[in-house]
């Protein structure tokens, strides 16, 4: 039921309504009631939260963005560790992902090949690997993939928060994340905290919400909502009515199973880096947190069916999966067509998902939220112009998103099982996609080819992934004595020193989390 009420579009924006809780609902608004919205503190931010309805609550990787968002809310990398059971994470290793063998494996790290501003490596690389056939490009290009393989962590006890020698994100439990994000939302940034059900939204004139009403017989009136309902999407989807793109045409993966597994001990190491097994009908993730793994199985039901599914997950685990529950999750991969209608912005589950091969979902929560609070409107006027901005941005990043995903598949040269053949089938291929691939075979990912101003992937991570995978290429030969290959070859021996140096100075993962769980980090 709505309801109908008065609006303008003069009114001055100031009290913020996020429906909905878990990471996405509490980042939303710690976010918005941080110092820095809009450069003032006249900004009232509340939170309406079901006491019933539960979260997602599986969503354990993130981006090296997370340490930015996590700085300007003003939580400390220190308390953050501790109170989440949060490790570092340096990237991933795709396991079966080219053709299935023993020794298929590679890295996508977060830190881009050393000298990107100065020189693209990979051109010289196919020169390279000729006569170093065993030798990984993330290996040849960085560092990072040497402190991963020795189960290294990217920074050491006494650097300070957020700093590190190589780039790094975490992993965390996305339950005790929304817990802490919860209580320094509302104990140290003023958010209210509203528990109750939606079961009225209160329309004005204009088409924009005014009001929730409550079971309890409460209302809530705002000037702009953002809808962190999940699956749900109880404004943009149920009030609204945006269309939802789906895309599983393209990513097949519709369901997962997820499995906590303890440690046998604990000094058992600690990963720092996810691990992605390709499986029969998908994937397995593979990730260490603090106090156990968090284990995974994102497949598609066409290819498999539930009880396979799991018992693959079981089997991938061991004997320890013997006594140990699973949790089964649906996954309806694609987007929503608008993700700002009116005074309602849709952020986290409810603007869209996939799968979490490069886990994207809490990237993509931040994004939003950087584009919300940095250029938030002052009336609701201005209001339509920021949402034109933020509906063409983010349609992009969604674009971009769900090519890159489907680049990790689109290139496998398995043929084993109908899953990868389905996936390297043209017809399921975009056809932006396609074109990039071909231009590809002859250069390689360059900045040229990523116009927009913020790519969530940029040339990097394509050439990790089209490197990773031995993507045939083609690439003119550079001479030798060429300005380039001379500076590439200079670049190659400095990669070769700063491996060394990481090596030997960094601290094992579990070792490092450890001191920071005892004495903390240099706080900045």
């Amino acid at each position: 039921m709505q309801k109908q009420q008065t609006g303008t579009k003069s009114d001055i924006i100031r009290t913020i309504v996020v429906v909905g809780g878990g990471s996405a609902g509490w980042i939303a608004a710690a976010r918005l009631a941080a110092k820095g919205a809009r450069g003032s503190d006249d900004i009232i931010v509340k939170l309406v939260e079901s006491a019933t309805v539960p979260t997602i609550g599986v969503g354990e990787g993130t981006w090296p963005t997370m340490r930015n968002t996590l700085a300007k809310i003003g939580i400390g990398e220190t308390e953050f560790l501790r109170s989440c059971d949060a490790a570092f994470k340096q990237g991933a290793r795709f396991v079966g992902w080219k053709d299935g063998s023993a020794r298929d494996a590679y890295y996508h790290p977060l830190n881009p090949p050393a000298g990107a501003a100065d020189l693209n490596l990979s051109p010289h690389w196919q020169e390279f690997v000729a006569e170093s056939p065993d030798r990984d490009f993330a290996d040849w290009v960085d560092f990072q993939q040497a402190l991963c393989d020795a189960g290294l962590a990217p920074k050491t006890i006494t650097a300070p928060e957020y700093g590190g020698v190589a780039n790094y994100a975490y992993h965390l439990d996305a339950g005790k994340f929304a817990t802490l994000l919860r209580e320094h939302a509302v104990g140290r940034l003023g958010v209210e905290h509203i528990i109750g059900d939606v079961t009225d939204v209160v329309m004005a004139d204009n088409g924009d919400i005014a009001s929730l009403d409550l079971a309890d017989g409460g209302s809530v009136a705002g000037d702009l909502f953002i809808d962190c309902t999940g699956f749900a999407a109880r404004l943009i989807g149920k009030v609204y009515g945006v269309p939802f793109r789906r895309c599983n045409d393209i990513l097949f993966a519709d369901r997962a199973i997820a499995m906590q597994v303890p440690y046998p001990d604990e000094n058992t190491p600690i990963t720092s880096h996810t691990v992605s097994t390709a499986s029969d009908a998908g994937w397995i993730w593979d990730i260490g947190l603090w106090a156990r793994r968090g284990t995974g199985y994102v497949y598609s039901s066409a290819h498999i069916d539930d009880d396979a599914a799991e018992a693959a997950l079981r089997a991938y685990v061991g004997p320890q999966a013997e006594h140990l529950s699973t949790r089964r999750i649906s996954i309806e991969a694609g987007h929503r067509e608008r993700f700002w209608q009116n005074n309602c912005v849709a952020v986290g589950l409810s603007a869209g998902f996939l799968e979490p091969l490069e886990a994207s979902a809490l990237m993509l929560v931040e994004a939003s939220m950087d584009a919300i609070a940095d250029r938030l409107p002052r009336t609701r006027g201005a209001m339509d112009t920021a949402a034109r901005q933020f509906n063409e941005s983010f349609r992009h990043h969604w674009e971009r998103i769900i090519e890159f995903l489907k680049l990790h598949y689109a290139i496998t040269k398995r043929t084993d099982t109908a899953f990868w053949r389905d996936n390297a089938a043209p017809e399921s291929i975009p056809d932006a996609l396609k074109e990039r691939l071909d231009l590809w075979r002859q250069h390689p990912p360059a900045p040229q080819d990523f116009a927009h101003a913020r790519e969530v992937f940029s040339w990097p991570s394509y050439q990790y992934v089209l490197h990773g995978m031995e993507f045939e290429t083609q690439y003119p030969t550079v001479a030798a004595s060429s300005p380039d290959a001379v500076l590439a070859r200079r670049w190659v021996g400095r990669i070769e020193r700063m491996r060394g140096d990481a090596v030997a100075q960094m601290p094992s993962h579990r070792s490092l989390l450890r001191a920071i769980r005892e004495h903390g980090l240099q706080a900045v």
